[in-house]
């Protein structure tokens, strides 16, 4: 039986490559000259923007997100914390990137495929939700279904069997 999964994850290959490609743009902005302006990632692989000033730490959160769009990086997969001071003289704000299915996400898009009137059915499988159903065509209509949706969440569907 023809089935997929629905599961929220970031191409972090294309996360990587926008966060080299920001680095290398505030090193060499003028109006970054000398203002200590970092984007660093933590342990979890979040984004920390170090600055001396809140408008720096502000133009540098917007050189790091055109950067994700125009790799093609969902802006519903990052969760941009409030700016906080840091020691001395700086600033620092957390952009934290989301990962995993949360149940109420995964409910809400069993509704979705419910709602759609589809010959699919949609269950919650940890992290995932797996639709299946006897038609490849039905398939691809509940994926434009969850798609339509607008999730507040980056989805991608993988694990496509026939």
């Amino acid at each position: 039986m023809p089935s997929f999964d629905a599961v929220s994850e970031l191409n972090m290959m294309e996360v990587e490559n926008a966060w080299n490609q920001a680095q290398k743009e505030i090193a060499q902005r003028f109006d970054f000259k000398g203002t200590s302006t970092t984007i660093e990632r933590d342990k979890e692989l979040d984004f920390v923007l170090k600055a001396n000033s809140e408008g720096r730490c502000e133009a540098a959160l917007g050189v790091l997100m055109e950067k994700l769009a125009k790799r093609g990086v969902p802006m519903s997969g990052l969760d941009a914390q409030k700016v906080e001071p840091a020691g001395g003289a700086t600033v620092r704000q957390v952009v934290k990137l989301k990962k995993g299915l949360k149940s109420e996400d995964a409910k809400k898009i069993v509704a979705v495929v419910k709602e759609s009137g589809l010959k699919v059915q949609a269950a919650i499988q940890g992290e995932a939700v797996r639709v299946t159903g006897k038609k490849r065509d039905d398939l691809q209509a509940a994926m434009q279904a969850i798609r339509a949706a607008a999730l507040p969440i980056p989805i991608v569907f993988n694990n496509f069997r026939d």
